[in-house]
């Protein structure tokens, strides 16, 4: 019980971020001198064959002295992969329920012939169905 209360008196103050299978808990702590120090938490949700779940978690800790060039180097990063890749979340087109939206016309579709290979057989049966949930 002694260790429950040294826990509580060390978290300050506590947000969380839940996306997806994955969340994330960022918490301010006290070290043993009364200073606050962050510790940023990701937790993902695994499933078991047998249906029972498991929880894997990364954590970082970040002290004050670091706090500048952190942030700046994270806004750096995140302001990189938004230009270069936009605002598009592209995993979300693995998910089985995603729909792309062409902007090809559907003329003459109908009247085309499905592509074959040498053999004759159509191109669709040389694909395997995958399922791509943990991209």
């Amino acid at each position: 019980m002694h260790n429950n209360e040294m826990m509580e008196k060390e978290e300050i103050y506590s947000k969380v971020l839940r996306a997806g299978r994955r969340t994330y808990f960022f918490d301010v702590r006290a070290t043993k001198a009364g200073d606050y120090y962050l510790t940023i938490t990701e937790s993902k949700k695994f499933t078991n064959d047998d249906g029972s779940f498991h929880y894997k978690k990364h954590k970082i800790y970040l002290y004050k002295e670091d706090f500048s060039e952190f942030n700046s180097i994270l806004q750096e990063m995140t302001d990189y992969v938004i230009a270069e890749k936009g605002d598009e979340v592209i995993s979300d087109r693995h998910q089985k329920d995603f729909k792309r939206e062409y902007d090809t016309p559907a003329a003459n579709t109908a009247t085309e012939a499905p592509s074959t290979t040498e053999d004759n057989t159509p191109a669709e049966s040389r694909f395997t169905d995958i399922d791509f949930d943990d991209i």
